[in-house]
């Protein structure tokens, strides 16, 4: 394992890798995405180990690829996809895995334009719908995290709402545990952001 950064050289690591990730949308919106590409030598460095500059957790949404958005080639981000981007045991461990062992300097939760699992958590908050077991399961992670709507507020504009609310939500309980506030004591960034799948750019979040 390397050594720990001091938490002015981690924080402009994590200052890189977000600068990293904006270049790489923008590339990808503009059509003139690099990545991926494969050769000896990348396969070679791969086989050594890992090293990637940014952790994303991100939906399992097959029209949300973090690498291709960001434009990042093998190697470069370390991934956690679930539907909804939700927070669980298991993606509680992954993500501390890529704290404690990776030393990612920014981790990011990513969201989606016309989120599914948003869309159902709706249903079941404010229509009383109620999915399969497992399916449910998922949705209640969710529930939590949306904000209450008046009647008068349009669908379109409370699946939106709702959309920056989970990711706002995921963010939220990475933040409140001891390693999400020991990671940022480090230096380390925890940023939301939503791909909007209409026009492939990330927007991110205050």
């Amino acid at each position: 394992m390397s050594a720990i950064p001091e938490p002015k050289e981690f924080s402009a690591l994590a200052d890189q890798a977000l600068a990293k990730l904006r270049a790489g949308n923008e590339r990808f919106v503009s059509g003139e995405a690099r990545f991926p590409t494969v050769c000896k030598e990348t396969l070679a460095d791969l086989a050594r180990g890992q090293s990637p500059f940014a952790t994303i957790l991100g939906c399992s949404d097959s029209r949300v690829p973090p690498e291709l958005i960001f434009d990042a080639n093998f190697g470069e981000l370390f991934i956690v996809r679930v539907a909804g981007n939700v927070v669980s045991p298991e993606v509680m461990g992954s993500l501390q895995y890529a704290g404690a062992h990776l030393r990612t300097p920014l981790f990011l939760v990513l969201g989606h334009e016309g989120c599914g699992a948003i869309k159902a958590a709706l249903a079941c908050k404010f229509g009383g719908v109620q999915e399969r077991s497992r399916i449910q399961t998922l949705i209640n992670n969710i529930l939590p995290g949306l904000p209450d709507f008046g009647d008068e507020v349009p669908e379109s504009a409370r699946l939106t709402s709702a959309i920056e609310a989970n990711v706002r939500w995921s963010m939220r309980q990475l933040l409140e545990t001891p390693e999400g506030q020991n990671a940022q004591r480090l230096g380390a960034r925890f940023l939301g952001a939503v791909y909007e799948i209409s026009t492939a750019r990330v927007r991110f979040l205050e």
